[in-house]
């Protein structure tokens, strides 16, 4: 929403992950970090030249462990144990291994993004923010999640939910 206090989230779209009784995770998949690419990443560690060209950028997942990949991919590729289902036909991994196989042609993701770091919250966080309009909520699709077009998410999610950003204020009200 407009008016978040965290520069970090202004205009984000967040991806939640996870979420229990303990804590929720998200990714935010409109921020790609400027220059660098999918094949750069896999440059800086060393790995394998791809043998899929990709020119995929990398996005800043969010402010928590910024250091550490996450995969956001669809659930037709899974390295046990290191994925973790995802609601929607989804899967979230976080190992060499994906990486491996988005450059590779051995079976791989038919979907994916690369996102380093993710956002978090403690036990109860995201609710309370919730119920203070902090945050919207829309259904995910592949086209937002993993689309191109980063610009355009955060406009795309609010139409998804009938809402125009011009009609939005930083002003919370209850009736």
């Amino acid at each position: 929403m407009p008016g978040i206090e965290d520069p970090r989230f202004e205009r984000a779209v967040v991806f939640l992950c996870l979420h229990d009784e303990q804590h929720a995770m998200g990714l935010t998949v409109n921020r790609p970090i400027e220059g660098l690419t999918f094949a750069k990443l896999l440059e800086r560690l060393d790995a394998k030249p791809a043998a899929r060209p990709r020119d995929d950028l990398v996005l800043m997942g969010g402010p928590v462990e910024p250091e550490r990949g996450f995969v956001l991919h669809t659930a037709d590729y899974l390295h046990e144990p290191g994925s973790v289902a995802v609601p929607g036909g989804l899967a979230l991994t976080a190992t060499r291994e994906v990486l491996e196989a988005m450059a590779s042609d051995s079976p791989h993701p038919r979907r994916a993004v690369l996102a380093l770091g993710h956002a978090g919250w403690a036990p109860g966080q995201l609710e309370q923010e919730i119920l203070a309009n902090v945050w919207l909520t829309c259904e995910a699709d592949e086209a937002l999640l993993f689309g191109d077009d980063h610009a355009r998410k955060w406009t795309r999610s609010l139409a998804k939910i009938g809402i125009s950003a011009e009609n939005l204020s930083p002003q919370a009200g209850r009736a």
